[in-house]
């Protein structure tokens, strides 16, 4: 079994075990659109794709051929 050379300290270990885990995600509101989203991701809003505030990527629309 392995063993350490030198003991870790408790507050290191304490560290590790349970201060750094986010327990709810935080979310915030979109300045452009002013929805609610997760921190740190982009949204879907209206076919378009925002991320902070601005609009990377816009969803094609189909349109159909009548016959």
């Amino acid at each position: 079994m392995a063993h350490p050379k030198r003991r870790q300290s408790s507050t290191r270990r304490d560290k590790r075990r349970t201060h750094y885990k986010a327990a709810v995600p935080s979310l915030t509101t979109d300045p452009t659109t002013g929805e609610m989203h997760l921190r740190h991701r982009a949204h879907w809003s209206d076919g378009k794709l925002y991320y902070r505030g601005r609009v990377v990527l816009e969803k094609e629309i189909e349109e159909e051929s009548e016959d």
